[in-house]
């Protein structure tokens, strides 16, 4: 699936396949922008009228990339760069023949689409030539922050410290930021020298993507192809100090007995903690948290897992875990941070020294959640009802734009005698400006708790093995391809990870070409994929087989149209199904932002009981903005499957409905009243299951209501109130449980 960001990667083709000197990387790099420290002091205001701003680099040089080819922007951007003794400054000037057609409802931070009107820069402060930090905003000054990384993609999770502010004119919109230069991480020398791109997104008949740097089509990097901004000098060198004590409060209640008795109030649950992150220098980072609030104050989207085979993921939004997050993204994920569900508490250290990018983490894990029991054809869930310690290292040595690195990952449980101990290397090659290798090759060595009960192969059992990855790209101005070789041993064990699937060997291969025709359709990919997968034995897993096309088309939209030609593993024998998939997505106007339709109908397998049925998945998602304060997001996702049994043709084994309706008040750039209902059903007919424990029915429905004051990322106000009831025996949706919740934090700087 096409992966859709409000950066540059959605229209950019972002892989890997560069140069690995540094010469060869300074080549690729757009045109030098010399700053100079400020005249005066700046207030941030978004009038641009300071004296500060006398004498700020100006650029007025940008690139329309999308959806042409680093041609004439058909709207004027002006942007100014400058800095002081703490902090670095952008200011913008956003002309716009039609000022009424700006869309730039108010959102909370981080919520914005590609349907939005925004602007502002993307800085590698480090000079990486491969990954840097957003700092964008919108007219009405809703901020966006992000990392952005050459091999893994874009990351809205981190959240920095910086300020902005913005104006509305006759003539389009101006804006001012300001960053501190304690939120970048940046080299030891003087004087400096960085990267940067100025960057404009500009929603009309088609999403235009304006930079001050060319992107050359077909380019297999981006962060490398940013402005060298030089003339920095004097900076800070770093002794910045965070602390962020919270405080807490929570009433839960529960049923008193079985589900349908009447709640009972488990009393006033207060909770004190410290988030505390100090920068010695400025390319290193302390934490270090006592009885951190990891809760998340907006629930998951559910997603169908009914006729699933593996454990579906979920993002992390978890500050702590969020310094250097690109360090954590490899090939296999060996490390995925919500794993550590309770910790008592954390501390970690991230940094660069001699050329060594490292993030080191540990914290114990009071438990709570569950851990992935893998296999080849499937995974199951056994609870983490036990408290552990967990490590994990990370190193990784970037020479131009290559690198090589390696990853430590241990799980010590605290009273059951267990453990998971994951270590090895990883690696990315880029020979040439059109290729990269990369790969990445594990070695696991596991003590299984004792407890048979909670899962089979937890019997004290000591289990070994390793996992492997080699992965080759070329890509050019239309073609490009792709290579990837899998080998996971079947004792391979990762549980600070997530990696539900091992036992197998894979071998996949893509290519693709692009053609850019004019009018309605802007972009044109066609593309013809193949995988195959074997268990250790050599017996089918998996095969595929999925041409199709996708393109880029008028109201900012995107649709793919691909034939799926597989066989899957169900029990004991591979089942063939034939398939019609597709996906639709469009930003038609200012209060249609968002709609969107995906899925695939036909041929279907019915893994609980392998045998082969017809069904269809659908999902549909609108995004709608009645007025610039009110945000409306509807979801409505549906899976059926029909089977073949009992001499009934087209019997239906299973209807599975997730239900999500969140609306968003949000009154100022700061504040905003959040609801959230979802419902999550399946109805089943237990006759045609083998299985005589299959409910008929099953179903929950959940509520939330949030008041959020912020003065910044850390520095929060949260009101809430949250509601879940459950389907009963009794086809009654009863009272689960109920929570009323406060949360005050603030940041305090030094």
């Amino acid at each position: 699936m096409r992966r859709r960001s409000i950066g540059p990667l959605a229209a950019v083709v972002i892989a890997v396949g560069l140069p690995s000197s540094a010469v060869a990387q300074s080549a690729l790099s757009g045109e030098t922008i010399r700053m100079s420290r400020a005249a005066g002091p700046i207030t941030i205001d978004g009038r641009l009228g300071d004296e500060g701003w006398r004498g700020a680099a100006r650029v007025v040089r940008w690139y329309e990339t999308n959806p042409g080819d680093n041609a004439e922007p058909p709207v004027r951007s002006v942007g100014y760069l400058t800095f002081d003794d703490r902090f670095f400054y952008a200011g913008f000037e956003f002309d716009d023949p039609d000022p009424s057609r700006i869309r730039a409802p108010f959102a909370d931070r981080d919520n914005i689409s590609d349907g939005y009107d925004f602007g502002g820069l993307i800085l590698d402060a480090g000079n990486t030539g491969r990954t840097a930090t957003f700092f964008i905003v919108t007219p009405h000054n809703t901020q966006y922050d992000a990392i952005t990384d050459d091999g893994s993609g874009e990351d809205s999770s981190p959240d920095f410290f910086w300020e902005s502010a913005t104006a509305t004119t006759d003539h389009g919109w101006t804006a001012e930021i300001k960053i501190p230069f304690t939120s970048l991480r940046y080299k030891p020398s003087d004087p400096q020298t960085w990267r940067i791109l100025l960057y404009r997104n500009y929603p009309r008949e088609f999403r235009y993507q304006f930079f001050s740097a060319q992107l050359p089509r077909g380019s297999n990097c981006f962060v490398c192809r940013f402005n060298m901004l030089v003339g920095l000098e004097r900076l800070p060198a770093g002794g910045h100090l965070v602390a962020a004590p919270y405080v807490s409060a929570a009433r839960n209640e529960a049923p008193r007995d079985a589900l349908g008795s009447p709640l009972v109030s488990g009393g006033v649950a207060p909770r004190v903690g410290l988030d505390v992150k100090y920068t010695p220098n400025a390319d290193h980072a302390i934490d270090f948290t006592v009885r951190p609030d990891f809760s998340q104050v907006e629930s998951d989207v559910a997603q169908i897992s009914a006729n699933e085979r593996f454990a579906l993921f979920y993002p992390e939004k978890r500050p702590f875990f969020l310094e250097g997050v690109d360090l954590f993204q490899t090939q296999i994920q060996a490390v995925y941070t919500r794993t550590m569900t309770s910790p008592q508490w954390g501390g970690r250290v991230t940094g660069k020294s001699g050329g060594i990018r490292y993030t080191a983490l540990a914290t114990e894990d009071r438990g709570g959640g569950s851990v992935i029991i893998p296999g080849p054809n499937d995974s199951s869930l056994a609870p983490q009802d036990f408290a552990s310690t967990v490590f994990v290292g990370r190193a990784k040595r970037e020479v131009g734009l290559s690198y090589v690195g390696a990853l430590v990952a241990d799980r010590e449980g605290r009273d059951t005698a267990s453990h998971n101990r994951v270590a090895g290397p990883d690696f990315e090659w880029r020979p040439s400006a059109d290729d990269v290798l990369s790969g990445q090759w594990l070695y696991s060595a596991t003590m299984t708790p004792n407890r048979p009960d909670d899962a089979s192969e937890w019997t004290g059992q000591s289990l070994a093995s390793h996992a492997g990855v080699l992965t080759f790209g070329h890509t050019t101005r239309r073609y490009d391809a792709s290579l990837q070789y899998k080998d996971i041993g079947s004792d391979f064990r990762a549980d600070v990870g997530f990696v539900p699937q091992v036992g197998y060997r894979e071998g996949y291969a893509g290519t693709g070409w692009t053609f850019r025709p004019t009018g309605f359709v802007r972009r044109l990919r066609t593309f013809a994929n193949l995988d195959y997968q074997v268990d250790r034995s050599g017996d089918l897993i998996s095969r595929s087989f999925f041409p199709g096309f996708g393109m880029d088309t008028r109201w900012n939209g995107f649709v793919q149209l691909r034939y799926i030609d597989d066989s899957v593993r169900a029990l004991d024998r591979p089942i063939g199904r034939r398939q019609f998939g597709y996906i639709a997505q469009f930003s038609p106007s200012r209060r249609v932002t968002r709609l969107a339709v995906d899925g695939r109908t036909g041929q279907e397998i019915d893994f609980a009981n392998g045998r082969p049925g017809t069904g269809t998945t659908v999902n549909l998602m609108a995004r709608l903005d009645p007025t610039e304060h009110l945000d409306v997001q509807v979801v409505q996702n549906e899976r059926w499957i029909n089977v073949d049994a009992g001499g009934r043709e087209s019997a239906r084994l299973l209807t599975a409905r997730v239900s999500r309706l969140r609306t968003t008040y949000t009154f100022t750039a700061r504040m905003f009243l959040r609801g959230i209902a979802q419902y999550v059903s399946t109805d089943r007919d237990p006759s045609l299951y083998t299985s005589s424990d299959v409910a008929a029915r099953s179903a929950t429905l959940s509520g939330q209501l949030l008041f959020a004051y912020k003065l910044n990322w850390q520095s929060v106000l949260f009101l809430g109130y949250g509601d879940d009831r459950e389907l009963s025996d009794l086809d009654r949706l009863e009272k689960l449980d109920r929570q009323f919740f406060v949360k005050i934090s603030y940041a305090i700087q030094r």
